[in-house]
This record gives C-alpha cells, structure tokens and sequence, in this order.
C-alpha cells in the first residue's frame, strides 16, 4: 500500500489534469487548487510498464510495427481469466483510444443527420463526437430515487420508436458508477434487435470493480443476434492515458469489415510500438497491481462517504465501479455557479461540475478518488471548508 500512499509532483509535466486547470476553470493562479476532476489517477503505473519499455528501449530500432499475437493473446487471457469473457483474438481491432474508436464507430455505420441515443447523465464526448459528424444526440435521462440509479426501459423504448440509428452505452457508468445487471443488460440487448438499433458499448472502466461484478454486453442473452462493438482498453485500469492504446470487439463479421475499412479510409495503422509493448505487459503481469489498488480505492471512497455525508445537504456513496465518486449537493440550496465558487475560491479543490455531463448531472458533483489518500483527506477539507 505504500505504492499508492507516495505523492508523486505532477506539475510541469504536460498533464492535463494538473497543468490545463487554469484553461478549463478559467482561473489565473491554480497554484493552490487540488485537482480531482479529470479521470486519471495520482498514482504511477504498474512498475511492469516501466520495466516493459525500458527493455524494448535496448533494441535501437524503432520501425513499423503492428500488434502481433503476443499482444492479442495477452487481452483475451486477460479478459477471460478476469471476467470470464472469451473472447475469439480475430474479433479484435486496434485504434488509439476509445474515443477514436467511437468516432470511427458513428462515422462507420452512422450518417449525417442520424440520432444517437444515450442516457444522461453521460460521458461529454457521447455528444460531443456525434454532434461534431452532424448526427442528433438524443438523450434519456436515467431514472434516480435516493441516490440509486436504474435505466427506465419504456422511456428507452420510446427513445428507440422515435428512429435512433445507435445507442452508446457506458458499462460500468461514467459518470454515476453503475454497473448493469445482466438482466439490465438483455432488456437493452432485445431492443437493439427489435428495432434494428446498433450498440456501441464503452466498457473501459470494466476492471475498476469497487462492489460488484461485472458483465459484458457481449455475453449476455442474444448478443450474437445484435449489432454490438465493445469498446475496451487498459487505460484507465492501469492509468496510462498517455501511452494510447484501445481495443475494439467486434464478433459480427459484416460489421468488422466495415470497420477495417474505415481505419483504411483514415490511414490507421492501429498501435505504435510502445503501446503494443504496454498492452502486453500490463495484461500479462499487471494483475498483483490492481489487486492492491481496488481495496485502496474503496477504502478512500469510504472515508469520503463518511466524512461528505456528514454535511448538511450532501449525499454520496461508495461507486459500484470506477474511482470516481457522484456527490448530490441538491439539499444544500446551492446553484452550480455558487457551488464551484465555493470549490474553486474558498476549498482550493477542483472537481467536475454535474451539468459537464448534461442538465441531468445539474446538483450533482464529479470526484476523483483516484489519488494518494492524503490528497483525498485534504480534497475533503477543501470541500469542508468550501461549504462553511
């Protein structure tokens, strides 16, 4: 635990999290503000990353390269050892991130115009990308009673009757946590195939698993019958956004080679040299890490629990998955403006604004747990003293 207990300096080293605060808060000095706001974590990588690129540093040649069966190999064992997922390694495609691979993924089987559908709150760049190509974000808001959160399927439903071309699913949910059921899952599957709906499927926080088990889409009642691209990836798991790597699972062959196609359109080549090199280490000799960091996570989402819910007009929880926490300041009377006033000028500690991830989010704040608990313990004194 000593590991993740160790504060690492990150200023000054082109992170977005801690060098991009001042664009993103619209601040001049963010010199004493804490950043909890961007999901990557405060924690270095698996020493194997390290250990894995300084080794293929001693072959001074760094040309062409593609990701070989080694590194297939390493996430289908990976997937089927964590989650007993099988996956066939000639379903896999390569792209830089996921949110690449979302793009290509609208762009693929999507056209001008098109809606996509999804419910709020929602990652941004579910809208985003799609709006940038033209299509229309159509959105449901997910059903919340006493801080639980449930998909309500005859509002799904008229979502799909109104002509949605895809649904993007986040499992497990960024913003809020959740990971869907099976049951949950196969309720969404069986719609996709009653109205011809594709499913693009952002699974990256799969391994981030704080108090329950995760499904994949692909496993599920009927998946077979459906149009479904999961997107994975071992970046968040193992924190190594920087080094950009992604995986897309796509079992229906039709839907592959449309997706092939496009990385062709767009002259992409899948994973550089690097990145094949960190894939392979982190899912053959990264699991020992993320054993120990999953009980670190939980044990600072549980002082935060403790420590929040004990303020007037604030409730949290412990997440079902990812490390990040959803804060609902509704009960305090505070509007988003004042609340981030507060945050930013009086607590000194940056977190997401809940209206980030669409007007369902509005009363609600994003945190990153994700961080030495001493920097945990002063991010909740900041919010202490912010609400004072």
């Amino acid at each position: 635990m000593s590991f993740f207990n160790e504060i690492h300096e990150r200023k000054g080293s082109s992170s977005i999290k801690l060098d991009k605060m001042r664009d993103v808060y619209n601040l001049e000095d963010t010199s004493k503000l804490l950043p909890m706001w961007i999901a990557d974590m405060d924690f270095p990588a698996p020493p194997v990353v390290s250990e894995a690129i300084t080794e293929r540093l001693k072959h001074p040649i760094f040309g062409y390269t593609y990701a070989n069966c080694d590194v297939k190999d390493a996430v289908v064992n990976w997937y089927q050892t964590r989650h007993n997922w099988t996956i066939d390694s000639e379903t896999i495609l390569f792209q830089p991130g996921v949110v690449p691979a979302i793009a290509a993924i609208i762009e693929t089987f999507t056209n001008k115009n098109d809606k996509i559908g999804m419910a709020t709150p929602a990652y941004p760049p579910f809208v985003n990308v799609p709006s940038a190509q033209q299509r229309e974000v159509v959105t449901c808001e997910l059903t919340e009673q006493n801080g639980h959160y449930t998909l309500d399927f005859n509002k799904l439903e008229s979502m799909f009757k109104s002509g949605i071309a895809m649904y993007i699913l986040c499992n497990p949910h960024n913003p809020i946590g959740i990971v869907w059921s099976k049951e949950e899952l196969e309720q969404l599957v069986a719609l996709c195939i009653k109205y011809d709906v594709y499913l693009l499927a952002d699974e990256i926080h799969a391994d981030i698993l704080i108090t329950k088990t995760y499904t994949p889409t692909l496993t599920v009642k009927d998946a077979d019958k459906a149009k479904i691209i999961t997107c994975i990836a071992p970046t968040k798991t193992f924190n190594i956004a920087g080094i950009h790597a992604a995986m897309m699972v796509v079992p229906n062959k039709e839907l592959f080679t449309a997706l092939e196609a496009d990385a062709q359109a767009h002259g992409q080549l899948g994973l550089n040299i690097f990145a094949c090199t960190t894939v392979e280490a982190v899912y053959t000799k990264g699991a020992p890490w993320l054993d120990e960091l999953l009980p670190y996570l939980k044990t600072n989402m549980e002082y935060v629990v403790n420590e929040l819910n004990a303020l007037p007009g604030i409730h949290t929880t412990v997440p079902e998955a990812t490390y990040l926490m959803w804060i609902d300041y509704r009960e305090t009377g505070l509007d988003e403006q004042e609340m981030m006033e507060r945050l930013l000028h009086k607590g000194f500690v940056a977190l997401d604004p809940g209206t980030k991830y669409g007007e369902a989010g509005r009363g609600f704040l994003r945190m990153n747990v994700a961080s030495p608990f001493d920097l945990v313990k002063q991010g909740v004194d900041g919010i202490k003293k912010a609400l004072q």
